[in-house]
């Protein structure tokens, strides 16, 4: 599966509101946004599944062959999201800031605290 974007790069955010956590089932979604942006899917556009929220602008997409989250149109914005763990290569950038931080979950404090292991615990 591939895909391209025509757009210009407006933010890179971690989003911890509820949806985005139930999203992923992590502690935030990362997602780039892009404006005035267009989506193209030279290969397999076949295997595309959209889900929108009824009643608001919350949008998934994602892969019926392996479940990997995929980028999305928001029509009504013109912009263009792509989930960051979508992208193969580098970003070259960090997000700029933690959206619906107060909605985070009760245990997403000072996890940069945590012991970092390189492989599977054990």
């Amino acid at each position: 599966m591939t895909f391209d974007i025509s757009g210009d790069l407006q933010g890179f955010f971690l989003c911890h509101c509820s949806r985005c956590r139930k999203d992923t089932g992590s502690a935030h979604a990362a997602n780039l946004f892009f404006a005035s942006a267009r989506l193209n899917w030279p290969s397999g556009e076949e295997h595309i599944r959209h889900f929108r929220l009824s009643g608001s602008r919350h949008a998934k997409c994602f892969c019926t062959k392996c479940g990997s989250a995929l980028p999305f149109e928001q029509a009504e914005d013109d912009v263009v999201v792509v989930p960051a763990g979508s992208l193969d290569g580098p970003i070259g950038m960090k997000p700029s800031a933690r959206i619906c931080f107060s909605s985070r979950a009760d245990w997403d404090d000072d996890l940069a605290a945590l012991e970092k292991i390189d492989g599977l615990p054990g």
